[in-house]
């Protein structure tokens, strides 16, 4: 982040140019905040989307690392400043928001802030967040900085200009979200069809002939047992058939996103939902044949199930890199671990033969490496085309 100042419509353009290229929700405010603080050459930046219930729904910082995010504890409930920004709706600029009568006080580990700049952000009538800025950079001495340095006018009127676009980028973002819902919704309704077309029939015959060999067993034995080949004929079909209407099924969002930004949205909503870590980094990776990024995909949540299932972990990295013309998917953890020769004996317990088959149907390779306490790393890597 740059510590000069930018300012004018070259500016602005760059700010809005880069809301624009995010879909997700979480990258378009985490790139508003960005966007702000570099505009206005502020130390720090932050944008919070209120909830129902008097708290933030999403809470997004610039300026503040992971460790002091951390040590700062819970999210801001909407009081103080921030709420007269959510029910007022107006613009707030302070001098120093310390000595604002509103002001109720931060966490000891919250870092120190005076100046402060904050402006609703509005879709119509409606407030969908709150946008701020604390502590604009100066080069004056500190002393000094109190009587001559401070957010301006300008400063104001230039993120206004940016909150209204913040509030279109965000609007489209929800509506991106809420189409790809609908889409995981009509695949689901559609799997639910073939499934039940596909094996409710074959399930069905197969629990009358189970009957039929159990009503057998005491006074015809051979044609007892004549059933009971039917039946395990009848379960290997039932078998084949859901997994063809499972395993065979291409995910939409793959095939409208590509598996970069597949993964990383699966990532981030495993990140939301379980108290591990879960990261994602993806490094040159090109399009591969579909069925290679199928199979990756497939890989990377068996092992994600796993990892945060069964390993105990606090933190799961995920990654795709290029290799060659192809690409290698990593999924490492810092759990406790296994002997792989004890999981062997019982690979299906853990998807490792499902796995390895995934990978070398599409002519990959697959390698699991672990022991106990020193956590579990799953690679794929496959050829490309």
């Amino acid at each position: 982040m740059s510590h000069r100042p930018s300012s004018g419509l070259a500016a602005v353009s760059t700010a809005l140019l880069a809301m624009s290229r995010h879909l997700e929700v979480r990258d378009v405010l985490k790139t508003i905040v960005a966007s702000a603080r570099e505009l206005l050459d502020a130390e720090y930046a932050a944008l919070g989307v209120p909830d129902d219930h008097g708290g933030f729904a999403q809470f997004v910082v610039d300026g503040v690392s992971d460790e002091q995010w951390r040590a700062i504890g819970p999210l801001p409930r909407q009081h103080g400043i921030l709420a007269a920004m959510l029910r007022d709706a107006h613009p707030e600029r302070l001098a120093d928001v310390r000595k604002d009568p509103r002001f109720e006080g931060w966490p000891s580990a919250h870092p120190d802030m005076s100046d402060f700049l904050g402006l609703p952000v509005k879709d119509g009538d409606e407030t969908i967040g709150a946008l701020f800025l604390a502590n604009k950079r100066c080069s004056r001495p500190p002393s000094s900085r109190a009587e001559e340095c401070g957010f301006t006018e300008e400063d104001e009127e230039l993120l206004s200009i940016l909150a209204q676009h913040a509030a279109i980028a965000l609007t489209n973002a929800r509506l991106y979200e809420r189409s790809r819902e609908l889409t995981i919704a009509e695949e689901r309704s559609r799997l639910a069809h073939e499934l039940h077309d596909a094996v409710s029939q074959k399930l069905f015959s197969l629990r009358l002939t189970a009957q039929a060999a159990a009503r057998l067993v005491d006074r015809d034995p051979a044609r007892a047992k004549g059933e009971l080949q039917q039946v395990a004929l009848l379960a290997a079909e039932a078998a084949d058939e859901l997994r063809a209407a499972v395993v065979e099924l291409r995910p939409a969002a793959l095939d409208e996103d590509g598996l970069v930004n597949t993964l990383r949205t699966h990532v981030q909503v495993l990140d939301r939902a379980h108290t591990a870590r879960v990261t994602f980094d993806s490094r040159g990776v090109r399009a591969l044949p579909a069925a290679q990024e199928e199979a990756l995909l497939r890989v990377a949540q068996e092992a994600l199930h796993n990892a945060l299932r069964h390993s105990d972990a606090e933190l799961v990295a995920v990654s795709l890199a290029r290799r060659g013309q192809g690409a290698v998917l990593s999924v490492t953890d810092d759990g406790k671990g296994f002997e792989p020769g004890t999981v062997r004996r019982a690979g299906r317990h853990l998807g490792l033969v499902s796995m390895g088959d995934r990978a070398g149907g599409v002519g990959g390779t697959l390698t699991v490496e672990s022991a106990p306490g020193k956590g579990t790393t799953v690679e794929m890597e496959v050829p490309g085309g």
